[in-house]
């Protein structure tokens, strides 16, 4: 008979919010439990499907996790799955590497967690027998690979294995356990099943490569579709992927086009099409949005001065809606249009422009401000503004440049007035 399994990573669960909460408390408590609804809607589904078991790759936790909370949810949703005959398989990714939790509870028997060296468990299907290898992370930082620690295939069987890791890279992620596609498939396993890169990602070959994403976004930096992938192997070893989604809240970006716009209140009009258009086209529980100005307009000055109320303008158009917030507005309206000087004088407008952003006395106050700024953070987050010195240069002169056309267009607002 057919052995079904589903494969999700990176569940990060109840992960606090790293960005949102700041600017909107009223949705903190919303996206704060979204992790736990996402795993739980997981365990429904491999109830629903009659799976055979659930692949957990990594990250189930976010960071050295302690809380005993989340240790008895856990626990709890385990549990369902083993009243219902379905057993889970548990790698440990860099971000739960150190934790105690899976060490300290009392999970049932259907349980497997695997450890720092590589193992092995068949499970007899009635046709080909299907083999699940594993390893976990032994510490947070894994710089090498992994791979060569895993066993050869075993004949006459379907082998599957489950590996934390960065693959060739990824510019939003660290480097851990890396290894390549090709590597993988030359390693003869029938299904790789893979953790740590949030974005879903499938490679087809002498075996089938698939990094799951994450089941469920925690700010705008992961927006798009989340999901977990159902997987059925076959009486004969062939392998099907289906994509299901248990995500809670939506995160998205909507370009809102201003082009050639020259009424305010048809700026506001184009906002309000753009959200009920990205609100239709994937209907979630929740929903939170980032709307992106595009285009051209003779209204550029007065957006970039104004912009707050262009929020408090979206702000209203996403509660009409209904379980719809607005995360900020991002002003992406072409350089042209805001490049002028606003009616300002040339020479303030050239002085502000082309000198002061480039004196070596403001950019090292900037530096400080910046550096200030960067230790009253958490530090889970701290690398949003840079993490080596030429990536901190390059986000200060991009928030300078940013800073600059906002002081202008203010500038310019007081002399028309």
């Amino acid at each position: 008979m057919a052995f079904r399994f589903v494969h999700t990573a990176d569940i990060h669960l109840d992960s606090p919010l790293k960005s949102l909460a700041l600017r909107d408390p009223s949705v903190s408590d919303l996206v704060g439990i979204a992790t736990r609804q996402a795993f739980s809607r997981t365990i429904d589904l491999c109830i629903d499907e009659d799976a055979n078991a659930l692949l957990i790759v990594g990250d189930l936790y976010d960071g050295s996790q302690v809380s005993m909370k989340t240790a008895r949810f856990l626990a709890q949703e385990l549990h369902r799955l083993d009243a219902a005959g379905i057993r889970t398989f548990i790698v440990r990714g860099n971000h739960d590497a150190s934790s105690r939790i899976t060490r300290e509870l009392d999970l049932p028997k259907s349980v497997t967690v695997f450890e720092g060296r590589a193992s092995s468990h068949v499970i007899e299907t009635g046709g080909l027998p299907v083999v699940i290898h594993g390893l976990s992370f032994a510490k947070p930082h894994v710089p090498e690979s992994l791979l060569d620690r895993f066993p050869a295939p075993q004949g006459g069987a379907v082998n599957i294995g489950m590996l934390h890791t960065s693959l060739n890279g990824s510019p939003a992620h660290d480097v851990y356990s890396p290894c390549s596609v090709a590597d993988l498939q030359a390693a003869g396993y029938d299904y790789w099943a893979l953790g740590h890169i949030h974005i879903r990602a499938v490679h087809h070959g002498r075996g089938v490569v698939v990094m799951p994403g994450m089941p469920q976004g925690r700010n705008i930096g992961e927006d798009g579709p989340k999901t977990v992938t159902l997987v059925e192997v076959a009486d004969d070893g062939a392998i099907s992927l289906v994509e299901r989604s248990v995500r809670t809240v939506r995160f998205e970006r909507a370009d809102v086009d201003i082009e050639g716009i020259t009424d305010w209140s048809d700026l506001v009009a184009a906002i309000g099409r753009a959200l009920r258009s990205i609100e239709r086209e994937d209907p979630a529980e929740h929903l939170v949005l980032r709307p992106r100005l595009v285009g051209t307009s003779p209204l550029g000055w007065r957006i970039l001065r104004d912009l707050d109320q262009i929020h408090a303008e979206a702000t209203l158009v996403a509660e009409a809606l209904g379980s719809v917030w607005i995360d900020k507005v991002e002003n992406a309206i072409e350089a042209g249009e805001r490049a002028g000087s606003g009616g300002l004088p040339d020479e303030l407008a050239s002085l502000i422009r082309d000198e002061l952003v480039d004196d070596p006395a403001i950019r090292a106050e900037a530096d400080e401000v910046l550096a200030s700024l960067v230790k009253a953070l958490p530090k889970d987050i701290r690398g949003m503004l840079g993490d080596d010195e030429s990536s901190a240069a390059r986000q200060r002169d991009a928030l300078m440049s940013e800073g600059l056309q906002t002081v202008l267009a203010r500038l310019a607002g007081r002399e028309s007035s």
